[in-house]
């Protein structure tokens, strides 16, 4: 089926229309229209072939909200009319022991991601929601039980939503944890969300004193700029948690300081350039960690989009018309975004491709 997309036929050039094929629904397919779809740092990355080995023509586009059109003969969880979503995978081995567990973001056999993995497919590799409509297994597929004039805000959830939501579960982050998130952006935000939102104190860590305010309106208890020495000397050793969301190289001593004695500071960006070694004197005295952490599965995603619609949590976000993606990417570069962009993919429907 010919569909209206936006994508890049190299690393140089801009995303324009294009047309692309999504296949007919197989037996355990489910047809969604993709109405909205967030813009994710990695899309950036993965069009400009900044961490290499992007194919082209590239489509990006991995927080996905749409509604169900057609389902496959043995499809049984979802029917025509469903609100759903798309994150980051459509596919994994099914048999390794991490997808036996659920954990198919950690598929020892490698994940097939909603862009850029290998298919079957023409043309060969996985074309994202930056698309008209998408067409992906059942297993894969995501109910939404957000209101539909939230649908917009909801689509974040599924990457940065999920990508925070994880390790605060993993960590088993509630009532009595103090948890710290750095970086109030895209993943930050939703951090700050999810995190007070689960019962625990939470300090913002921030390097410009003009998010102090915002990151006290998302739940915040407390904010520390993170240039002042003073502000993060107060809270040395007193951490349970602390959930890194930035993506650029820098010392993470400060950060381990700040952890209590067993405590975890968890490492969700991953830089351009490696983070200088950290001490480790200051991770044996406490029996502190660094620690990784990717995004969720599928049964910890749904577990996560529940909770969010049972407590009324989405992401903030600004709208843009598809035609709008390029100075998107260039502002979200500057950070300037307050904290995710999100298309509208009606905006494709009068857009002439090629």
């Amino acid at each position: 089926m010919t569909t209206k997309a936006y994508g890049a036929h190299a690393a140089d050039k801009p995303l324009q229309p294009i047309d692309i094929e999504r296949r007919a629904p197989g037996p355990q397919d489910v047809q969604i229209d993709i109405a909205y779809c967030g813009v994710c740092h990695s899309d950036l990355h993965t069009v400009r072939s900044e961490w290499g080995g992007t194919l082209f023509p590239c489509v990006p586009g991995h927080e996905i909200v749409g509604h169900v059109s057609a389902v496959g003969s043995a499809v049984t969880g979802f029917k025509a009319g469903d609100t759903v979503g798309v994150g980051c995978m459509v596919d994994s081995c099914q048999h390794c022991a991490s997808c036996a567990e659920g954990l198919e973001q950690y598929c020892e056999n490698g994940f097939t991601g909603t862009y850029n993995g290998a298919t079957k497919d023409a043309p060969g590799h996985t074309l994202g929601g930056y698309s008209q409509r998408i067409v992906v297994d059942e297993k894969f597929v995501l109910k939404i039980r957000h209101p539909e004039a939230q649908l917009a805000a909801v689509a974040p959830l599924l990457c940065a939503g999920i990508t925070t939501w994880s390790p605060l579960r993993h960590w088993k982050v509630g009532p009595g944890s103090k948890v710290g998130v750095v970086g109030i952006g895209g993943l930050g935000h939703m951090g700050v969300k999810l995190a007070h939102a689960l019962g625990a104190q939470v300090v913002a860590f921030t390097s410009s004193e003009n998010k102090r305010q915002a990151a006290l309106d998302l739940g915040a208890d407390e904010v520390v700029v993170s240039r002042n020495e003073g502000e993060m000397k107060a809270h040395a050793g007193s951490f349970d948690l602390i959930l890194n969301t930035v993506a650029a190289s820098h010392s993470l001593d400060a950060y381990t300081a700040l952890l209590k004695r067993d405590g975890t500071l968890v490492l969700v960006g991953v830089p351009e350039h490696p983070h200088p070694t950290p001490s480790i004197a200051n991770l044996i005295f406490k029996r502190r960690a660094i620690a990784g952490s990717l995004i969720g599965g599928i049964v910890e995603t749904q577990e996560m989009l529940d909770f969010c619609a049972d407590k009324g949590i989405v992401a903030d976000i600004e709208m843009i018309p598809m035609q709008q993606i390029d100075e998107a990417y260039d502002r979200m570069v500057k950070s300037d975004v307050k904290y995710r962009f999100v298309i509208d993919n009606a905006t494709l429907a009068n857009q002439a491709c090629g």
